[in-house]
């Protein structure tokens, strides 16, 4: 595990207290897509993140959200605007994409777990992909679909790349799947038996998840989550 010291590059507010980050480390890093990495506030004051771009991008980029009163992420963010900068520990996690494997590929995010998704994501395009890949990514309300229209837009230029939002509490107008994020991908697959199954998000959603996915046949070979090392 490498300890690097990061440079703030860029902090741009992507939604409403979703704050997207640009690091630039001192030195090279390693890692794989779909791996974390943690801030390091303190020896013993640890905070994981995803990191949400793929190991062929430049850089490293993470998805805080910072809701008012919440010190877990926030006092990152304070660090981050007044000293520009930051120490991480990296890389973490195993549940990081399986390249050999041939299964189709189901990633199932919720809220910000989506820079899990999309290290993922960034990953395939830049190395090319055959398989089928399937994204469903679930949020309370349609604006926090922080980088939708930019899945879209990959959605309609790689064939095997299908993008589907899902919505909880959506507005009138809202056309696309609502209410629970792994409730539409149950309701959209007969069979998952033969899916690479990769899951993001808090730690309640990946539990419920879970289950789910074991009552429609899904081994645990098949189910990938850091989550599922502390549940």
């Amino acid at each position: 595990m490498q300890r690097i010291e990061c440079h703030l590059t860029a902090m741009q507010e992507c939604a409403e207290h979703i704050w997207h980050i640009q690091l630039t480390p001192e030195q090279a890093v390693t890692f794989r897509p779909g791996q974390y990495l943690q801030v390091v506030m303190g020896e013993k004051d640890k905070r994981p993140f995803s990191i949400a771009n793929s190991p062929t991008r430049p850089g490293l980029e993470l998805q805080i959200g910072a809701t008012p009163g919440n010190p877990y992420p926030g006092e990152v963010m304070e660090r981050l605007r007044t000293t520009g900068q930051l120490t991480v520990e990296l890389p973490l996690g195993k549940a990081w994409f399986r390249e050999e494997s041939s299964r189709p590929v189901l990633l199932i995010a919720g809220g910000t777990g989506y820079s899990y998704a999309r290290s993922i994501l960034q990953y395939l395009i830049d190395t090319g992909f055959n398989r089928p890949v399937y994204l469903y990514w679930g949020v309370r309300q349609e604006s926090q679909l922080y980088e939708g229209q930019e899945v879209l837009a990959w959605a309609d230029e790689y064939a095997h790349l299908h993008y589907v939002p899902v919505v909880q509490y959506p507005e009138p107008g809202w056309r696309g799947s609502q209410g629970m994020v792994h409730e539409a991908v149950l309701a959209d697959f007969a069979s998952l038996d033969q899916y690479d199954i990769y899951v993001a998000g808090r730690f309640e959603m990946a539990a419920v998840i879970r289950q789910s996915l074991h009552l429609r046949g899904v081994s645990d070979e098949q189910l990938f989550g850091d989550a599922y090392q502390f549940i």
